[in-house]
């Protein structure tokens, strides 16, 4: 078997090669190679069912020239690239309460390379700290620098355009905050914080976390880490990561509410590779796209390996809100910045997107422009739909989202 990608435009057309290939070719020689925990089965099954008949669905038939064009349903797991579009679509409408008119800074925080292999072995806790050390750092800046809370919304990633393990939080960081007296604090223009300074802070703090995690034994040293497991190795690990300067990365600012949303539909659902950037399969290699044009080419169970590297454990949060645009503060802080801010500003800008269509049909005509009540061979608006069942199934289980 050969497959080679098609270059339709990305969201009009279903591209010729998807992960879902891959998959059902090789994910067979991957569980007889390795033994994948429950959450990366879950993963396998649904990426090879989402949108077969396997899953049932629909058939649109039009009620003037008869045509049909059946539709299967999507397997909603949050790591199969086919079913990010329309959750990240309501997903910002859901949170666009929560973007006030000003700047919005990035700032990356990444885990040091020596610490990834305790990642892989307690992935819930090492994510924790990272979320907790990475956010409290900017906060407490914030404090410092500005005497002000800012607003902090953290995605985390683990991937790299190879598909390699490289956990990594992408923070969305108003630019300025609410002081104790209820006014608003703008933060320079060009810069948030030092990196510097941030990235010595970031370090204290998650080395400070990680000791009480050891020492609370809340650390599983498995046996590719075992070694860490003595207090001497241990000793040596903290003493090296002390000496290592970490990875603090400060983007330009945005220019506004508008640009954050574009950052929030490119970052908050994205899986680590989409079906748009596989080039070619063969039956035995993968290539894709990485970076700046370049390609990686590498075994089909392999490639399997490395997607599931960054299946996160169930019912992990990827996406959280800190300080100004925490759950508790959305109706009362959050509110009264933007107060302060919609009074100071000559030209205010829009704190909101248009909100996103209610109905899956809706959603993903404003995303493609393609509308499915219109029959693609007589071009009238009379497509109907019936519910097929699932392969083996009496049942219906029709796609509402």
């Amino acid at each position: 078997m050969s497959i080679e990608a098609c270059s339709a435009p990305k969201g009009r057309t279903r591209p010729r090669l998807e992960v879902a290939d891959i998959f059902r070719a090789a994910s067979g020689a991957y569980c007889d190679r390795y033994v994948p925990p429950p959450e990366q089965r879950k993963v396998i099954v649904a990426i090879e069912r989402c949108r077969t008949a396997k899953l049932g669905g629909h058939v649109d038939v039009c009620q003037e020239c008869g045509h049909e064009r059946p539709s299967y349903n999507s397997c909603r797991n949050r790591h199969c690239p086919k079913c990010q579009a329309l959750a990240q679509a309501r997903w910002i409408a859901r949170r666009q309460e929560r973007v006030i008119p000003t700047k919005y800074f990035h700032v990356v925080f990444t885990l040091p390379e020596p610490l990834r292999v305790l990642a892989r072995a307690n992935p819930v806790a090492m994510y924790c700290l990272l979320f907790e050390s990475a956010t409290r750092t900017l906060l407490d800046f914030g404090r410092s620098r500005l005497h002000a809370q800012i607003g902090v919304t953290a995605v985390l990633h683990t991937w790299t355009r190879d598909l390699r393990f490289h956990p990594h939080l992408h923070c969305i960081v108003t630019g300025g905050g609410l002081d104790d007296e209820g006014h608003w604090v703008p933060a320079r223009s060009r810069f948030l914080f030092p990196v510097r300074a941030m990235s010595k802070v970031f370090r204290g703090k998650f080395l400070e976390g990680l000791t009480t995690l050891c020492a609370s034994h809340r650390l599983n040293f498995e046996a590719r880490c075992s070694h860490l497991g003595q207090p001497s190795e241990f000793a040596k690990l903290k003493d090296r990561l002390c000496r290592e300067k970490w990875v603090v990365y400060a983007k330009q600012p945005f220019g506004g509410p508008a640009q954050v949303f574009a950052y929030l539909g490119r970052y908050t659902h994205r899986v680590g590779i989409s079906d748009q950037r596989l080039l070619s399969f063969n039956g035995h290699d993968v290539c894709f796209f990485t970076k700046n044009g370049k390609t990686c080419t590498i075994d089909a169970v392999e490639f399997v390996r490395r997607f599931l590297l960054h299946v996160l454990p169930a019912h992990f949060v990827k996406i959280r809100h800190y300080g100004l645009v925490a759950a508790a503060n959305v109706g009362s802080k959050l509110e009264t910045a933007r107060n302060c801010l919609e009074a100071i500003s000559a030209d205010p800008q829009p704190s909101s997107c248009p909100e996103a269509p209610s109905s899956w049909r809706e959603l993903m005509s404003s995303l493609t422009g393609i509308d499915l009540l219109i029959c693609p061979v007589c071009g009238t608006r009379s497509m109907a739909s019936h519910p097929i069942g699932a392969a083996g199934s009496n049942d219906y289980h029709l796609d509402t989202s």
